[in-house]
Parts: structure tokens; sequence; C-alpha cells
């Protein structure tokens, strides 16, 4: 039972098994999840978001040891951790989404300082800690240009 739970989490309900880019795919599912948390209150939703990336790093670093290798591909919990965050205080437009899943994906390919560092700590907090961070650049400029643009 532990290990179909951390798998499930892990893999994001088995999106992480996409055979073409599952990170992109489960960034995709995550939008599915903001959208449902974009209901509730903000308390809600960090209570939600705290919660889940504390799972996902007890169940990245569990799937690490079932696939056998680091940060195997079909993890891809910490992509709707760092998408929860890009998407933390911002309002559910179409728009806004759709900015926000380019943002993360681009921010979680280039892992500007000090994301690239983060990889390298042990288990699943290497697997989860650089999409954290990804998230909160992302957050940022989703911040910005929504008080600029509006």
């Amino acid at each position: 039972m532990k290990r179909w739970i951390a798998q499930t989490i892990a893999t994001f309900f088995y999106l992480g098994y996409s055979p073409f880019a599952p990170g992109t795919v489960g960034t995709l599912g995550a939008i599915a999840l903001f959208y449902l948390l974009s209901h509730f209150s903000a308390l809600v939703y960090t209570l939600f978001s705290l919660g889940f990336t504390v799972a996902s790093v007890w169940a990245s670093g569990e799937a690490e040891s079932m696939f056998g290798k680091t940060d195997p591909g079909q993890i891809v919990a910490d992509e709707v951790c760092g998408y929860l965050v890009t998407m933390f205080l911002i309002p559910p437009s179409l728009r806004n989404i759709i900015l926000g899943f380019f943002l993360f994906r681009f921010f979680d390919v280039i892992k500007p300082p000090p994301a690239r560092r983060l990889e390298h700590l042990p288990g699943g907090f290497g697997i989860v800690m650089d999409d954290i961070f990804a998230g909160i650049y992302s957050n940022i400029i989703l911040q910005v240009v929504i008080r600029v643009i509006g």
C-alpha cells in the first residue's frame, strides 16, 4: 500500500508515465488541480500546497528507490508543486493559467540559481525544491505582469 501511494503521488496519478514529455504532461495536470483549488480561500490553497509538497518530497524519495535512478522522468509531483507555487495568489483567468504554464516550464528547464544547486539535495528534497524555486521565479513575474498589464 505504501508503495502504491508513493507511486500515485510521485507520478501524479500516473501522468508521469506519459511517453512524451512527462514533465509537461504533469504540469498540465497541475492546471486542473490549480483550477479546483482556486475556488477555495488562500488559506486552503496554501495548506493544501504545503501538504502536497511534503507528501511529494516523501513520495519522490520513495519513487526514486522504486525506479532505481536519481530523479526519474516518471516523477512529476515536483512539477505540480512548482506550478501551484507559480499560481499562488494569481487569479484563475485563461491568460494567467497559460502564462503561468509557460513561465514555469521555462524556469523549470533553465533552472536559474539557486535552483540548479538544489537538485543536489538528497532524495525527494532535490527532486522537488528546484521546481519550488522555478515556481517562485514564475510567480514573481506573473505578479508583476498582472499589476502592470492588468
